[in-house]
């Protein structure tokens, strides 16, 4: 397969689940702390923005999330397993985005967790480095690039990838370009990675996007509001 096109652009769809804002398998993505409340990120291209949300809110309803709950006829642990490896894949680029953010600890966590899951855990189907306390926490370029004092840039709603910042987009095809385990992939089969992991994460998830979209009353504030807030707090961490 060769890399043609807008294809050489897209490693972004790292994770396709984030049009569901639920790439982070993390519900305190949507608990807001009053003390976070004046986290913004700028948003000149609202307009855009808006209308990329609106067309993401239909691919999600109408393809993404129905692929999903197919894949609820596998038994819970077998989907476990599989979101496990996919999550095993990225360990690499955050043991190194931690060292680079002066973490020598987490970096130290995040590649003895990769030996461990990739050896005793079958390839990361299974997480026995969560079982003797190496507790993932996971780091990535645009974190890194944060920590480097390096601001958001401007908010962005990217189709078919979800809420994101001109940083963290930028991180996004860092964290896919520099993973060396794809080092003899290319962007097509990265981008058939990532959309197979998001897929069964969403599996997993119980319609969360869904429930806090219709209590919303403003449902494209509210998730760029989540985003900036959770994005806030994996940084600060």
């Amino acid at each position: 397969m060769e890399k043609q096109g807008i294809l050489k652009l897209l490693p972004l769809l790292a994770a396709l689940a984030s049009t569901s804002v639920l790439a982070q398998d993390d519900e305190e993505f949507f608990e807001f702390d009053d003390e976070e409340s004046s986290v913004t990120v700028a948003d000149p291209l609202e307009s855009f923005n808006r209308a990329t949300f609106a067309l993401n809110d239909k691919l999600y309803r109408g393809f993404l999330k129905p692929v999903a709950r197919g894949m609820r006829v596998l038994p819970v642990p077998v989907r476990t397993s599989i979101s496990n490896f996919f999550i095993n894949l990225v360990a690499p680029v955050s043991a190194a985005s931690a060292l680079l953010q002066g973490d020598p600890h987490n970096a130290a966590t995040e590649a003895g967790r990769f030996i461990l899951n990739t050896t005793a855990g079958l390839g990361g189907l299974l997480d026995p480095a969560t079982g003797i306390g190496l507790i993932q926490d996971e780091e990535d370029i645009g974190q890194m690039l944060a920590r480097w004092g390096i601001g958001h840039g401007f908010y962005l709603v990217v189709p078919l990838y979800g809420p994101t910042s001109l940083r963290d987009m930028a991180g996004s095809i860092a964290n896919n370009k520099s993973n060396p385990l794809y080092g003899n992939l290319v962007t097509g089969e990265i981008i058939g990675i990532n959309v197979t992991g998001s897929e069964v994460l969403l599996s997993l998830d119980q319609d969360t996007y869904e429930a806090f979209y219709e209590s919303s009353l403003d449902p494209y504030v509210f998730f760029r509001s989540a985003w900036a807030q959770n994005r806030q707090g994996m940084i600060d961490q």
